[in-house]
């Protein structure tokens, strides 16, 4: 398991600024040179983004035009942090500051508090769910485990939209929000956890970032001081911020636009938690003087793999998919999607081990293998499965890594031992090189060159100080000549930022926590309706982001990629479960919902599905827009457009839409009408090519369409109306 990386590694040697765009591909390049005003990155799954931006920042610093201590880069978890952190120092630019939202605001607030209101700051509450169940309590409300979880996500979700208490139910009701109880129950046990945080002088995560607002709102002084730290602003994963974040990150900002975005709206899978594609679809409305990349050369996945992830997009709807990206593989061909269906769900655990079994035995490593599912309810099967197959595995968002009781003690006998410089330690008598060290230090806690048999907590426990053992490895390798004493303040600082080492083991995570690693086979299992769309995905756009949610799944798959479902839940029940209607089209032996298979609408999809990447006729670059591809050209290439044919057709479709009793978008939307005017089509053959133009369409209106473009008058027409 790894973070989503391009393939290519980083110059080790980036000691000038042009030895920073080595092993860049030209998207990439464009976004590391661009230095100057706002820069919009639309970068899709596995085409090298985090690369792309910290090769900007990098080039930025080498060529003198950023100064490190100047540049702020926020993403949204510790592990990306962490991530970004590490190659900015390899790249030579280490004093850039690299956090989440929540740690810089935290650090900030820290700094700040005593001069802004006095005193200490509150304690940080890390885990809220006990005091929403006191104040439930205090309510006279009682919740069982899965409603006080809701009930805890429905007030972090009302926190990031600024919504108090009094204002909770209207918002939930406005927002079509799926609440756990009764709306005015939860904002009144809302408003007592707020009373109960207030009593016991403690604020939560959201509050950190509520209350950072509030002081640069409000200390012009303060924000002053902020903006004069930090002039260049980076901004990860843009499609996930809240309106909070997004009003956080103008506060810092201010009236400047030395800011640079990069993200993807075909991965917002977190609306949930007040996340929105909103900010990052309307850049180029606020800053309409932005630069814009597209990133669609996709490093991670095979050309099968790709294409699966595509099609699924494909039959995207709304505002999003208005905006997806067509990957382009650049990996050399791999394996078709598996797609596997069994009788019940015990029955695909069974299935499914026994297929990460054989990749195991065939060379792929337990630590480059996932399953995924929808809900975290789902693992169970799938711990006995691999369990009983006797397959080592790790659950993804449990208990946190440096919390746990093994690396706890282990980090304490390595701190003791680089405390004595080995000199007193008999474990590193004789013993050079870091990892050789860390290894004898470990032995003492329990670890052994041979993993345990079986699984269990003896193996998770194996599991952890081996992690501690590769980290050594990592850490000597791309630092040559560190010490223990390194080591250790290596470690001290991932634990402050929770930013874990790998733990090798098939990896049972559900997709949400997926999002932004990848490995070489990814098995997506249960996806049934009802599941995958989730059963209370209602409305048309609850159903797009499970849609896009299972997009994620697919693109973390390197080379190996398996889909599976159960037609029951148990052994011996009704075969009443269907597969996911998002693989309509895609899995072998279906049909896209609403075709006809073998019409002419597939028999233009297999002709365009041949095509390959449509390219822009004007400039050649690859498109990525339905509405460019429709019209073949960029939207900011220049138009060849024939004025007068096209207000002709529109003159002519109003009339159709009149005399039909139908929109006139369903005749022909404006783009394909626009794309018609472009190409003048002289024949029935380069009219079906257009985009737009299927095969129901051509027998209907292509005589009328190729008549105008002739000059002439449709058949029929009535000239009083020409």
């Amino acid at each position: 398991m790894t973070a989503a990386t391009h393939s290519s590694g980083s110059p080790a040697d980036a000691d000038t600024a042009d030895a920073v765009l080595l092993g860049l591909d030209p998207e990439q390049r464009e976004v590391a040179t661009t230095l100057r005003g706002p820069v919009c990155v639309l970068a899709g799954a596995g085409t090298g983004k985090t690369r792309a931006i910290t090769h900007r920042i990098a080039y930025g610093v080498r060529s003198g035009l950023l100064m490190p201590a100047s540049v702020l880069a926020v993403t949204f978890t510790n592990r990306a942090a962490g991530e970004m952190r590490g190659r900015l120092r390899t790249l030579g630019a280490g004093g850039v500051q690299a956090r989440t939202f929540h740690s810089a605001a935290l650090r900030q607030l820290q700094y700040f508090w005593p001069r802004a209101v006095g005193g200490e700051l509150p304690r940080l509450l890390e885990r809220k769910i006990q005091f929403v169940a006191e104040a439930g309590a205090r309510c006279r409300i009682r919740l069982d485990r899965n409603e006080l979880r809701d009930v805890t996500g429905e007030i972090e979700w009302a926190k990031v939209t600024q919504t108090v208490p009094a204002d909770y139910p209207a918002a939930a009701l406005k927002a079509g929000r799926e609440a756990p109880r009764d709306l005015a129950e939860i904002a009144q046990i809302y408003g007592t956890y707020e009373q109960l945080k207030r009593d016991r002088g403690m604020i939560d995560f959201e509050d950190v970032l509520l209350l950072t607002v509030g002081v640069l709102q409000d200390r012009h002084d303060i924000a002053e001081q902020i903006r004069a730290q930090y002039q260049h602003f980076v901004v990860d994963e843009y499609q996930d911020v809240s309106p909070l974040q997004q009003r956080l990150l103008e506060l810092w900002l201010g009236d400047r636009d030395s800011l640079c975005v990069v993200g993807d709206a075909s991965q917002t899978i977190y609306s949930f938690t007040g996340a929105t594609p909103d900010h990052l679809l309307d850049f180029r409305t606020r800053y309409p003087q932005a630069t814009v990349v597209k990133l669609v050369r996709d490093y991670r996945s095979t050309p099968q793999v790709v294409h699966l992830a595509n099609g699924l997009l494909g039959q995207a709807r709304g505002r999003a998919a208005e905006h997806r990206l067509e990957l382009v593989s650049q990996r050399e061909p791999g394996p078709d999607p598996v797609y596997a269906e069994y009788p019940d769900e015990p029955a695909e655990a069974e299935g499914v081990a026994g297929r990460v079994r054989d990749l195991i035995a065939a060379g792929v490593p337990a630590g480059e293998i996932a399953v995924l599912y929808r809900i975290n309810a789902q693992s169970e099967v799938y711990e006995q499965a691999l369990a009983d197959a006797g397959v080592p595995y790790q659950l993804r968002g449990a208990e946190r890594f440096f919390e746990r009781a093994e690396v706890q003690k282990a980090v304490l006998a390595l701190r003791g031992s680089a405390r004595s410089g080995g000199s007193d330690d008999p474990l590193l008598q004789d013993v050079v090189e870091l990892p050789s060290q860390v290894r004898a230090v470990l032995s003492s806690t329990g670890w052994t060159t041979e993993p345990p048999t079986g699984s269990g907590a003896v193996r998770d426990q194996w599991e952890s100080l081996a992690a501690l053992v590769r980290l050594a490895e990592d850490f000597a390798r791309s630092r040559p000549g560190v010490t223990l004493a390194d080591l250790v303040v290596e470690l001290d600082e991932r634990r402050a930022a929770q930013h874990a080492p790998t733990v090798q083991g098939v990896t049972l995570a559900s997709l949400h926590a997926a999002k932004g690693l990848e490995w070489d086979a990814v098995f997506l299992v249960g996806l049934t309706d009802g599941m995958m769309p989730i059963t209370y995905a209602k409305t048309d756009e609850q159903v797009e982001e499970e849609r896009r949610l299972l997009y994620v799944g697919v693109t973390r798959a390197r080379h190996h990629l398996t889909l599976s479902w159960a037609l029951s839940r148990a052994p011996g029940g009704r075969a009443s479960r269907r597969p996911s209607r998002f693989l309509n089209g895609l899995r072998p032996g279906s049909a896209a919902l609403g075709s006809r298979p073998g019409g002419p609408e597939a028999g233009a999809a297999r002709k365009r599905g041949r095509r390959g990447p449509a390219l822009c006729r004007v400039c050649g670059r690859t498109l990525t827009e339905a509405g460019e591809i429709k019209l073949m050209r960029c939207e900011d290439c220049p138009s060849d457009m024939d004025e007068g044919l096209y207000e002709r057709l529109r003159d002519w479709r109003a009339g159709q839409s009149k005399l039909q009793g139908m929109p006139a978008y369903c005749v022909f939307t404006d783009k394909t009408l626009m794309a018609i005017a472009e190409a003048a089509p002289g024949e029935a053959g380069q009219l079906s090519m257009i985009s737009g133009v299927g095969g129901r369409k051509l027998e209907r209106y292509g005589a009328d369409v190729l008549a105008i473009c002739a000059g002439q008058e449709p058949a029929g027409a009535d000239p009083d109306d020409a």
